[in-house]
């Protein structure tokens, strides 16, 4: 992590020090001797290495990562957490077989049937490939001060870019060029990607939870007008979800966004350290359910946000756990009616505590824009 987001070098080092050794706690309490990081998203949380392609070794007698002559300069650059750097641009399974031995672990939904076959004969038979899964991805889920400060900003960031998109007006642009408009306001701003492509969708199309916007659908006459965007800055992800008003709507629309709000209010004031997944959706839910909608809300209430955009925990009918201190989620229960129209409200919160600090600034009473 940057500067950018107000920790010093040696406070880097230290977080991504911190992060290594609660990760070896783990792997010396399952017996394991290393672990093979391969994701992405687990090899930055605990090296700050951005690059395309990188496996760490991790464990109490070594830390390596090993990466191709492309990233070499860029990884001694921006590693952290005590990591040597290792060049190897032909035969990575033989490259990390020279820094293993005993019980090695592997994230079996990371490593390919193929790449574990390649894996077991490089290491040999004096090697026990362990398969497990997600223990980077637990240590992620409770966010420290500096990852919970790069998610607000990129969050802060987005609502400024929405902002100068509605300021633009709405009226006869198509899905599509709003969907540009908002990318490139976040690029502008500073953001250094998208946490996803922008959901930009227009009255019967925003009954599609994950519309893609359309380049030959304009915002004409009245309707509800859904946008679902997100920025990402040093690495940490935003989420957020607004629906206006474009004209003077009907009064069915508008009940539909009132019950939402309801829903997504009642849930938000039960966001504490120590609630169920499920019970929090299950909130959400039972709102819906009783005004006769229940059937229109099929996805989960929301989800943890982090180095990438969807994360644990998961908050559904079907999630996991309770909520913890330090955990960034998003709350964002819908109602899609088919050929209609579509509403959805996202807040993305920090548990902390007995009450949520929300981070989405963006004014949830319903607006009407043009």
């Amino acid at each position: 992590m940057s500067t950018a987001v107000g920790a010093t070098t040696v406070d880097a080092n230290e977080r991504f020090a911190r992060r290594v050794e609660r990760l070896i706690a783990a792997l010396r309490d399952k017996q394991l001797d290393a672990l093979l990081v391969t994701d992405r998203a687990d090899v930055r949380y605990l090296s700050n290495f951005s690059g395309s392609n990188g496996t760490l070794v991790v464990g109490p007698e070594r830390r390596v990562l090993v990466t191709d002559f492309r990233y070499t300069e860029q990884a001694r650059a921006e590693v952290r957490g005590g990591f040597e750097v290792v060049e190897e641009s032909q035969d990575m399974a033989r490259a990390l077989a020279r820094f293993v031995s005993g019980r090695v672990a592997f994230d079996e939904a990371q490593v390919t049937v193929r790449s574990h076959r390649r894996l077991c004969e490089a290491v040999g038979e004096g090697v026990e490939l362990v398969p497990v899964t997600g223990l980077v991805a637990a240590l992620r889920k409770r966010k420290d001060e500096g990852e919970v400060v790069a998610i607000a900003a990129a969050a802060e960031l987005a609502d400024t870019a929405l902002r100068r998109v509605l300021e633009q007006g709405v009226g006869g642009r198509s899905e599509s060029e709003l969907a540009w408009e908002l990318e490139r306001a976040m690029r502008e701003l500073g953001a250094e990607g998208l946490a996803f492509p922008p959901i930009v969708a227009f009255a019967a199309h925003a009954a599609l939870p994950h519309a893609q916007p359309r380049r030959d659908a304009r915002v004409e006459g009245r309707g509800l007008l859904l946008f679902d965007w997100g920025a990402k800055l040093d690495g940490y992800c935003s989420d957020c979800t607004r629906t206006f008003a474009v004209g003077a709507i009907g009064s069915d629309e508008r009940s539909v966004y009132e019950l939402v709000l309801e829903a997504q209010r009642a849930a938000l004031a039960e966001v504490r350290a120590g609630k169920g997944c499920a019970e929090l959706d299950r909130i959400a839910r039972t709102v819906i359910e009783e005004a006769g909608y229940g059937d229109s809300f099929g996805h989960g209430l929301g989800h943890g946000v982090g180095l990438e955009v969807h994360e644990e925990p998961r908050l559904s009918r079907a999630g996991e756990g309770e909520l913890e201190g330090g955990e960034v989620v998003t709350i964002e229960p819908g109602v899609y009616l088919p050929g209609r129209f579509g509403v959805r409200i996202e807040d993305l919160v920090v548990v902390e505590g007995d009450s949520p600090r929300v981070l989405s600034g963006i004014d949830k009473e319903l607006t009407e824009i043009d």
